[in-house]
């Protein structure tokens, strides 16, 4: 199969592509090439009709990627334990916007779903452009955020607390291009604003980033695979349906974010300044 043979077709106009004419179980070094090129410029790629992808092609597909990650808790694949399993009916309904595992210093490069059982109506998973996202931003509010940060919280009774601090403008180690880094799952707040400062400035970014107009959606068939690059998106699993949804995940292990030198110093509230959390991530997480 030759690089010529592939039918890529865009999703919406801000980003993704489904690409037909390929195996992913028989994929050459000039193929897997071309679909990274695609995943660059498009950011999420879908292949249908991969009913027959083996656990061994699946992992093998990541790791051309780099290295993948071994889930401390979630439930696996016998056998392969790369692979994690997203049952639907065991909890694994993600449907809130949200980049993976931010609150770690090195958040995942990618991630491969392959999904094999899916509701005959909904299901559906979203993505959003980031670089759109902070394009489209006023020149001012690109030039504040550039120098700011913002710290990401996992802060729960089984994992514990977790915590990582990271640009809000993340610069694509890849494409050189710049994104939005924050998102309404994980980011607690901006270390150099003030505390109400700092909600309502995440507010306005979390709505922002989930407009529609820099959205792709797509619609799941049995055996298709998504691929995403979570440096530059964030997605949401759509929850309006009670049929089974079950898949499997690889996920390439991350590498640190970068972006633009912070200008300011950590924001000192005054020693009788209160504060009344506005947005929910806000509560956990200040240190």
């Amino acid at each position: 199969m030759s690089t010529s043979e592939l039918m890529v077709t865009p999703v919406s106009g801000a980003l993704g592509a489904e690409i037909r004419g390929v195996d992913l179980t028989e994929l050459t070094d000039e193929l897997f090439d071309r679909i990274h090129e695609l995943l660059l410029k498009h950011l999420v790629v879908f292949f249908p009709d991969q009913e027959h992808l083996t656990p061994e092609a699946h992992i093998a597909l990541g790791r051309r990627l780099g290295e993948l990650e071994v889930h401390p808790f979630l439930p696996k694949v016998e056998g392969h334990p790369e692979i994690v399993v997203l049952d639907a009916d065991q909890g694994a309904k993600a449907d809130e916007w949200h980049i993976d595992v931010t609150f770690q210093p090195n958040p995942p490069v990618a991630s491969i779903l392959h999904l094999q059982v899916c509701p005959a109506s909904g299901g559906d998973t979203m993505w959003s452009n980031q670089y759109l996202v902070y394009e489209t931003l006023s020149e001012p509010m690109r030039e504040l955020l550039d120098g700011l940060t913002a710290v990401h919280v996992l802060n729960t009774p089984q994992t514990g607390e977790h915590w990582a601090e990271h640009p809000v403008v993340r610069i694509h180690p890849e494409t050189g291009r710049r994104s939005l880094y924050v998102t309404r799952m994980w980011t607690s707040h901006i270390p150099q604003l003030s505390r109400p400062e700092s909600d309502a400035l995440l507010q306005y970014l979390f709505e922002h980033s989930e407009s529609p107009r820099f959205n792709c959606r797509y619609r799941w068939q049995p055996g298709a695979v998504a691929m995403w690059d979570n440096r530059a998106t964030q997605h949401l699993a759509v929850n309006d349906y009670t049929e089974p949804r079950r898949g499997q995940r690889v996920t390439v292990l991350g590498d640190q974010p970068t972006g633009g030198t912070p200008r300011w110093k950590e924001y000192r509230p005054a020693p009788d300044e209160r504060y009344y959390p506005r947005h929910v991530t806000a509560r956990h997480g200040y240190r």
